[in-house]
């Protein structure tokens, strides 16, 4: 198939399910494009990528490289091999990987690497501060993520400090966007020398960082101004502080504080005083309905709010966010309530109601009923105004009863393209009536697993929980 498209400029290659193997593209030929600019790959075993590389480049020289694994040619269009853009899921991220990629790929400006170890590294076989030190090969890089993945082993980059980061802030000092995952011997400085020596950073975002406070960000808006997303995933030091200094940024535009338990309900009088803002994250945050009542006076233009694991949240929050005189009640589209044991019928109700704008829902584990579902499959009647719900997250809603599957026949629901029902005894007992549904609606995925909204429909297989 890529030996005929010598005008390529991008491809990406995945291997899907969840017990696919770090070795699924070991035995494919490649004819890679000269004019090739993006490559993603996953999943692929890291001694492979080192292989690929040393080909690339070789291939550049001689215009074709054949071994008995992989297959480089370059097209005649040119003797250059430019890629800008790489993204890999692999076994592993060590020095020798960086070096290799850093070494062959010059012309780089985003880099985005994920390993998924199936235990911790060896000492000569994992990133250490050393092999940070070759980015700076990298002179056009704007984009870098670097991610150790929880997915396998609860494993993390042990052999990289401070002083790494210190190195990567001074070598990479024009990047746009930085996410780091993993990274456990951190602490305040070396993230705050990024947020300090990145002057162009926009988006930054941190995770599982577990030595991660709310000193890295003191004062961050003093030199530090062009921030428009910030994601701090599992971070369990960061509170309200944090959040209060970020606000200062009026452009941002993205905040996703997921896993961030400190997080209360002072820092939402800040937030809601950010014009830009669209999507706000707040899963697991010790937030109260006061809180929401607050966010809802305000003049954030939010379409995606999520609020999974807010468990002091009641139907009155709910209430408060789409009859508080604010900006949200107009523009929220995404709205996820997950794991809320607050949650009932009664908030649904309000959303069908008065949510015109919400096109996803989420309501998973929350101790909602038939009613519900008869309240969502109705609102376009009640509201003419109301968008057409397009994707729909019932998972283990155990008070639904297999008889509610008569609100998903047609006419109702007519814009729904994403449906999920696992642990519900719509999954387990509703089997026929879900053949004819399917049957009538061929576009609509029914998922009957434990999948995050939207599953089949790109690349990434999301599982409920936490970032890992």
């Amino acid at each position: 198939m890529l030996s005929g498209c010598l005008c390529l400029e991008s491809i990406s290659l995945k291997i899907r399910g969840r017990d696919v193997g770090a070795n699924a593209f070991q035995s494919i030929d490649f004819f890679l494009p000269s004019a090739l600019k993006s490559m993603k790959l996953q999943s692929v075993l890291e001694q492979d990528v080192i292989r690929l590389m040393d080909k690339i480049r070789v291939g550049a020289d001689r215009n074709s490289v054949q071994t008995s694994h992989v297959s480089i040619p370059v097209s005649p269009l040119s003797s250059v091999f430019t890629l800008q853009r790489l993204s890999l899921v692999l076994d592993a991220i060590s020095d020798e990987l960086i070096m290799a990629i850093s070494g062959n790929l010059p012309t780089l400006v985003e880099l985005d690497l994920e390993d998924r170890p199936v235990k911790q590294p060896l000492p000569n076989h994992d990133l250490t501060n050393t092999g940070l030190q070759y980015l700076a090969s990298f002179h056009h890089l704007m984009g870098l993520s670097l991610i150790r993945s929880r997915h396998n082993q609860q494993v993390s980059f042990k052999r990289v400090n401070d002083m790494g980061i210190f190195l990567l802030s001074e070598v990479c000092k024009g990047l746009e966007s930085v996410r780091l995952c993993g990274f456990s011997k951190v602490s305040d400085a070396g993230y705050a020398s990024i947020l300090h020596s990145c002057l162009k950073l926009k988006k930054f975002e941190a995770r599982n960082a577990f030595f991660l406070s709310d000193l890295a960000f003191l004062d961050v808006t003093e030199f530090q101004c062009s921030l428009v997303e910030v994601k701090l995933l599992s971070c369990s030091l960061i509170t309200s502080e944090t959040v209060k200094q970020l606000t200062r940024s009026r452009v941002l535009e993205v905040l996703d504080l997921c896993g961030c338990r400190s997080i209360a309900d002072s820092c939402l009088g800040s937030i809601s005083s950010l014009r830009s803002l669209s999507m706000l994250n707040l899963a697991g945050a010790d937030i109260t309905d006061y809180g929401l009542s607050v966010l809802a006076q305000g003049i954030p233009s939010i379409t995606h709010l999520c609020l999974r694991h807010c468990e002091r949240v009641t139907d009155e929050g709910i209430s408060f966010l789409f009859h508080g005189g604010g900006t949200i009640r107009k523009t929220l589209s995404q709205l996820d309530l997950g794991h809320m044991p607050r949650i009932s019928d009664k908030a649904v109700f309000t959303i069908a109601m008065a949510g015109t704008e919400i096109t996803e829902l989420c309501l998973r584990h929350c101790s909602v009923t038939d009613v519900s579902l008869d309240c969502l499959a109705m609102r376009k009647t009640f509201r003419d105004e109301c968008k057409l719900l397009r994707r729909l997250d019932l998972l283990n809603c155990t008070g639904l009863s297999v008889n509610s599957l008569r609100f998903l026949k047609s006419p109702s629901f007519p814009g729904l393209h994403w449906l999920g029902i696992g642990g519900t005894p719509l999954a387990s007992k509703g089997y026929p009536t879900l053949s004819k549904i399917h049957s009538q609606r061929p576009w609509l995925t029914i998922c009957l697993e434990g999948c995050e909204m939207g599953c089949y429909d790109g690349w990434q297989f999301h599982r409920a929980g936490y970032p890992q």
